[in-house]
């Protein structure tokens, strides 16, 4: 099982063996349950469906509680699949925490930004804009955005105002910095994608694996 669940809890900052300050997120990282497991033979593939963040049963539809039931597991808000490793096996109701990655160097997180609305294109591709001196009239504006005779249409993939945030991020290769079981933490080097309170997906490093 290469990730786990988890909710984003802020950012600190701690110190090192060597006394150097290192700025960190907080990740609470489970305890997750495998809600359904999925087989090659009746699925095509090997996974596991896992549960976080435990729900009131009377805020589950019929299907879903069928679901859980069928599991023999309680309701959960957050429902995700993970892969399962060559030869893993896991069953439902099982339960996942944070020992996961003992041993691990390194995490990918992934995560859904901030969403910040419509923006322009100051804002959202930082570009400098024009004079802000009086008589200036393109201040944060986006200025030409086509060809005059040829081709004569707006290039594809042209910087223009639009959505800005909301999107799936993955940021490679965290270090762990230290795991906290008794408190179901991860404390990872460097900054999450989302806000304070955000569920993540906490998986294995794909580019850097522990080293021998």
């Amino acid at each position: 099982m290469d990730g786990i669940l988890g909710r984003k809890v802020g950012m600190t900052q701690v110190y090192d063996a060597a006394g150097r300050r290192v700025a960190v997120t907080l990740i609470e990282a489970g305890p997750c349950v495998v809600v359904q497991r999925k087989t090659a033979a009746r699925d095509g593939y090997e996974a596991v469906q896992m549960g976080f963040v435990e729900q009131k049963p009377q805020r589950v539809n019929k299907a879903m509680s069928g679901h859980f039931a069928a599991g023999g597991t309680a309701p959960h808000k957050v429902l995700r699949e993970v892969h399962l490793e060559q030869g893993e096996e896991a069953a439902a109701g099982e339960q996942i925490t944070v020992s996961l990655f003992d041993g691990e160097e390194y995490l990918d997180v992934l995560g859904v930004t901030k969403g910040r609305g419509f923006q322009g294109p100051v804002k959202r591709h930082r570009m400098a804009g024009g004079r802000m001196t009086h008589g200036g009239h393109s201040k944060r504006r986006i200025g030409a955005i086509g060809e005059c005779s040829y081709p004569a249409r707006v290039a594809k993939g042209k910087r223009m105002p639009g959505q800005m945030g909301h999107v799936h991020v993955t940021v490679q290769n965290l270090k762990i910095v230290k795991i906290q079981p008794e408190d179901n933490l991860l404390l990872v080097q460097g900054a999450v994608p989302g806000p304070n309170g955000g569920i993540v997906l906490v998986r294995k490093s794909l580019k850097k694996r522990k080293s021998a």
